[in-house]
């Protein structure tokens, strides 16, 4: 399963980390699954993360004697967070309904199956 057109799309998701050759990694899923529960908290902790890393970086940003090393660090954390909140996105916005009749969204931090 290299592509997602050779998968249902209906029943795909695109987990929040990617194969050993660096490409999308999909599950097939009713998403009650172990491995969808732990996406789901993976997703949750990398939110948290990018929340924190936000956190640590405005002040470097706003500080006027930042460093430039300060500040590709920062930017390099922040672009980090940046594509794992988009790899979430993507994957939350192709999700079936899984029965809640919400297209199996979570707000950020929602962790189903815990």
């Amino acid at each position: 399963m290299s592509a997602p057109e050779q998968l249902d799309a209906s029943r795909a998701r695109l987990l929040p980390w990617p194969r050993p050759d660096g490409g999308p990694c999909y599950l097939r899923t009713d998403g009650h699954g172990y491995v969808s529960r732990v996406a789901d908290q993976m997703e949750a902790v990398q939110l948290g993360m990018g929340a924190e890393v936000l956190g640590c970086a405005r002040p470097i940003i706003a500080a006027p004697g930042a460093s430039a090393t300060e500040l590709r660090f920062a930017a390099a954390r922040l672009a980090e967070c940046l594509a794992d909140a988009l790899r979430i996105a993507e994957s939350r916005g192709g999700r079936p309904p899984y029965g809640s009749g919400d297209g199996g969204r979570t707000e950020p931090g929602d962790v189903r199956g815990t």
